[in-house]
């Protein structure tokens, strides 16, 4: 199977010790079965701290210390999995992560998520998003479904990339060829939405709740804003079932992008407020399908 991504994928490169949002703090690390094996092997010194820093039940996961940091990040930001043993004794979500995978007809596509900062500076910096390109093969699923995505993100990465539009523009042709925006969620339902949602940090709350899908854009803002949307569509419109869920799933992109619209605005950091909503809404199953039911429902009553 064919493995693709787009163009600026290849640019990242973990900044390790460099990030200020390490993806070792804070987060649970789930290990899967083939690294506990080969931990199970490790016969050095460091095999016993391993097996030691391992809570070992139906999940095995490693115990964070009382500041939530991985029991294997030292003082100065680095791995000692990787510094004692290599790279290859990395557990799986470790290995991947910010990468994530989604499957079409034509072969499996490979992004990078804006809850990392890197990928986000990369994301929010490149208008290589509209080039999709091989870069390897890959083992992988049939696509579940023969809804055509592709064709539809193609169609709306051509008018995000009309020079001759006004941002404001692009986004209402958006909204207008596939009849969803964001204000089919009254200003009323999407406090409560916002309000409603489960947040890693609490203080991420007041930040969302400047939301409004009408904040005015300012140009300075304007590049950033349509390549998140870009990114939005690429990892959320593309394994959908049908017409309806592809709505539904654009309606949930544009929300986002009014979301960051707003919270940029307020904050001024267009790369922070990406990665915070990125880290609060996308890496949250429930908060996902939360926003994406509120399109579903409206979308399918009309």
């Amino acid at each position: 199977m064919k493995l693709y991504a787009p163009k600026y994928y290849k640019e990242f490169v973990c900044i390790a010790d460099k990030c200020r949002h390490s993806c070792c703090v804070g987060w649970e690390i789930d290990i899967d079965s083939d690294t506990m094996d080969k931990y199970a092997c490790v016969n050095a010194e460091y095999g016993k701290m391993i097996a030691e820093s391992i809570e070992n039940n139906a999940d095995p996961h490693f115990k964070l210390d009382a500041d939530e940091r991985c029991p294997h990040l030292n003082s100065n930001g680095l791995c000692n999995i990787i510094l004692e043993l290599g790279e290859d004794y990395l557990c799986h979500i470790c290995r991947e992560h910010p990468r994530f995978y989604n499957d079409t007809p034509r072969g499996r596509e490979v992004g990078l998520g804006m809850a990392c900062e890197e990928a986000c500076r990369i994301i929010l910096g490149s208008d290589d998003y509209c080039q999709i390109v091989k870069i390897d093969n890959c083992n992988g699923q049939k696509c579940y479904s023969d809804f055509d995505s592709l064709h539809r993100r193609s169609a709306i990465y051509s008018i995000l990339c009309d020079d001759s539009l006004g941002y404001s523009e692009k986004l209402s042709a958006v909204c207008t060829q596939y009849q969803v925006a964001p204000s089919l969620i009254s200003d009323t339902d999407a406090k409560r939405i916002i309000n409603d949602l489960e947040y890693l940090d609490s203080s991420h709350k007041e930040l969302f709740m400047t939301y409004s899908p009408n904040v005015q854009t300012p140009k300075s803002l304007e590049k950033p804003l349509e390549r998140a949307l870009a990114y939005f569509v690429y990892r959320h419109c593309t394994e959908v079932w049908d017409e309806v869920d592809f709505r539904a799933s654009l309606g949930f992109c544009l929300f986002c992008e009014r979301l960051l619209a707003s919270m940029a605005k307020e904050n001024g950091d267009v790369c922070e407020c990406a990665r915070i909503l990125s880290e609060e809404i996308e890496y949250s199953e429930e908060n996902t399908e939360a926003i994406k039911e509120e399109f579903y429902h409206r979308i399918s009553d009309l």
